[in-house]
């Protein structure tokens, strides 16, 4: 079964999350502040990390920062307080993986950790979504010598999905990992709306029946790194009362 390590100061809560996940078979490990937490994430390399935000020592967002900087790639789900919306934005931006909101039910949070932990490893499902993508871009994309998928083209943008980069004006934009997946979700539709829903079963994992804004979220922040205009997109359009789509 899968390591989880939670790193959260409040030792009530961080006892209640590590009881219920085990109830669930994981195996779990608990640090009470930043420096621990990052310590920990190096040392035990676990298949997810459950990271409260506000910690001593050293923020939820430094040690998330601090990861991804290092290249590590460990699926993160934050902890955010209840309304703090600022909060789930910059940790999307940090490189998290999905968030919950404090208080959370324990079956939300059960349904976020499962959705995560339900995928294969970070390298696996880029490599299927390479794979996946490769026919869908055929029209538009750029291809190499050995019949190898390099770059799609719109605007002043250039995706490159076997290096998963995406260059803008001949600079390369940051992505995080999930920005990354659904851009090409959404362009490997051909144009066609895909609903909130859709996109969340497609790039998280996650049930129907779990509610959140993470999309939006996400759209939001594609738009700010790949458009010219982020307030009037041309590129990644929303679809009323559906969700969104992609246009060239």
């Amino acid at each position: 079964m899968a390591n989880i390590l939670v790193v959260e100061d409040n030792r009530d809560l961080a006892f209640g999350l590590r009881n219920n996940l085990e109830i669930e078979g994981y195996t779990v490990h608990v640090a009470v502040d930043g420096p621990g937490g990052l310590d920990a994430a190096r040392a035990l390399r676990p298949d997810l990390v459950i990271l409260d935000l506000m910690l001593p020592g050293m923020n939820g967002f430094q040690v998330l920062r601090t990861l991804r900087a290092e290249g590590r790639r460990t699926p993160v789900l934050v902890l955010t307080a209840k309304g703090e919306e600022a909060d789930k934005v910059i940790g999307l931006r940090s490189g998290a993986d999905d968030y919950v909101t404090k208080p959370f039910g324990v079956l939300e949070l059960l349904a976020r950790v499962e959705a995560i932990l339900r995928r294969t490893a970070v390298a696996a499902v880029s490599e299927a979504r390479i794979d996946s993508a490769s026919d869908t871009f055929a029209s538009s994309a750029e291809w190499g010598a050995s019949g190898a998928l390099r770059s799609v083209c719109f605007g002043d943008v250039e995706v490159r999905p076997a290096a998963r980069t995406v260059v803008r004006g001949g600079e390369e934009v940051s992505l995080t990992p999930k920005e990354f997946d659904l851009l090409l979700a959404l362009m490997g539709r051909k144009g066609a709306a895909a609903s909130r829903l859709t996109l969340m079963r497609e790039v998280w994992g996650h049930r129907a029946a779990v509610a959140s804004r993470t999309v939006d979220t996400h759209i939001f922040e594609l738009r700010r790194k790949l458009e010219a205009e982020p307030s009037d997109p041309v590129h990644i359009l929303t679809v009323h009362k559906v969700g969104y789509r992609f246009r060239a």
